[in-house]
């Protein structure tokens, strides 16, 4: 057997590709087949999509991409969300090999398919301990959207599931594989700016209680399946808006669902602060939020090397100011803006500290599936990210200082300790693994 042969037997060995096998195809190497960019059967990487959303459509479109995957299945509990998004994945597919994609309104079910090899979870966020948990104990590798975890303990238990079962898991967080927050990162690890003072944060507001009132249910919407784990209340179009007002749906900023743009955008910018401090096994150890009742922004959380950190309006919305006593640096999606100017395009020494090189969040994330190994925003640092967005969520909530042991991943406040984690409706539950 040549060394193309055995590639992929052994592909077809980890990945389980189960359905080739039961069409009764022959897998052949690919010099057999043919050149000119055509991956093999043994060599793809069957998908399923768990959510159909406006988030899933970027997510198609660049995890389809990359050549060796192809979607199989989907599933939502909207069915007109569902049928636009399989009639885009169909036709994607037909541009590398035709594959009709299947539709669920169950993710068990689309989970239960052995051909299926890795699940895209692009659900609300009260769903996504449940559909990571089960997809790992399904043997699946999985992509999910940040924030990773709506709770701390539900958190916990994903990373636990993940490595059970011995998964490869993304973390949505692909500011990592941008240039900017990289870059940021790198010179304040190497101290281009001095020792880090202080960090400011602008993200929106923490989150809120939800009091939209209960409108008519939708006959093309599961109501009861879409809310799922989480306590019942009515429909409201702004938590699932129709498919026709192509809008972004808010559940994100209500409790039980969403986090606030606190895990909205801090899940992105808190990652950033986290990578370049070299947190990310670990956190913060204090979260003080402002006297004021009611207030929405002005908390500091603080490390235990004493940089502090502000949720605060700064001049610049969502983006980050890092602040040290030799310089500045301000970074977003769109801008990284160096004081002294020019440490931009500075080039590290040989002897600098390196980060995680990814350019492309969703290759990375497949390369991983193939390495067996850890990706640039794994299971960890997904749960260590939500848990700083969730500790201040907590903070603002009770409205009192609160310590925090990023070890043992408890506060020394009983009922901050109680918010960890939340309630699970009847028939629902994700400890069981």
């Amino acid at each position: 057997m040549d060394k193309k042969e055995t590639i992929g037997v052994s592909r077809r060995h980890f990945l389980k590709t189960g359905a080739v096998a039961a069409a009764g195809f022959i897998v052949l190497p690919r010099h057999v087949l043919g050149g000119n960019g055509f991956i093999a059967p043994s060599d793809r990487i069957n998908l399923g999509y768990i959510g159909t959303g406006k988030q899933v459509h970027g997510l198609l479109r660049n995890i389809g991409k990359v050549p060796e995957t192809m979607v199989v299945a989907a599933c939502d509990v909207d069915r007109k969300k569902l049928a636009k998004f399989v009639g885009e994945s169909t036709a994607l597919n037909a541009t590398k090999a035709s594959h009709t994609v299947e539709s669920y309104g169950d993710y068990r079910e689309l989970l239960a398919r052995t051909d299926i090899d890795a699940v895209v979870v692009a659900t609300p966020d009260h769903w996504h301990a449940l559909n990571v948990i089960d997809a790992a104990k399904a043997g699946k590798d999985i992509y999910c959207e940040k924030p990773l975890a709506l709770t701390i303990e539900e958190g916990r238990a994903m990373v636990d599931a993940v490595k059970k079962y011995k998964r490869v898991l993304q973390t949505g967080s692909m500011q990592r594989s941008q240039y900017n927050f990289r870059q940021a990162a790198e010179l304040v690890r190497n101290g281009y700016i001095g020792a880090i003072k202080e960090i400011n944060v602008s993200v929106g507001e923490p989150v809120k209680q939800c009091d939209l009132p209960s409108m008519p249910i939708p006959d093309y919407l599961d109501w009861d399946r879409w809310i799922g784990p989480s306590l019942y209340r009515g429909y409201h179009p702004v938590l699932s808006p129709p498919i026709e007002d192509d809008k972004w749906a808010w559940w994100r900023g209500y409790r039980g669902f969403g986090g606030g743009l606190i895990t909205d955008w801090g899940a992105h910018m808190f990652d950033i602060v986290q990578w370049a401090l070299d947190m990310d096994h670990s956190g913060p150890v204090s979260f003080v939020p402002p006297s004021q009742p009611g207030a929405v922004d002005g908390l500091h959380f603080t490390y235990a090397n004493g940089i502090r950190v502000n949720h605060k309006a700064w001049g610049r919305s969502n983006a980050i100011q890092f602040i040290g006593t030799e310089g500045k640096i301000e970074v977003s999606r769109s801008f990284l803006d160096t004081e002294p100017a020019g440490l931009d395009q500075q080039q590290l020494k040989p002897s600098d500290k390196r980060l995680y090189y990814s350019d492309n969040h969703y290759q990375d994330w497949i390369d991983a599936i193939k390495k067996r190994s850890k990706p640039v925003a794994d299971v960890e640092i997904g749960h260590r990210t939500a848990s700083v967005c969730n500790a201040i969520n907590i903070a603002y909530e009770l409205q009192r200082p609160l310590k925090w042991n990023p070890k043992k991943e408890v506060f020394d406040d009983v009922y901050a300790n109680m918010l960890r984690g939340r309630p699970y409706r009847n028939g629902w539950d994700y400890k069981n693994f």
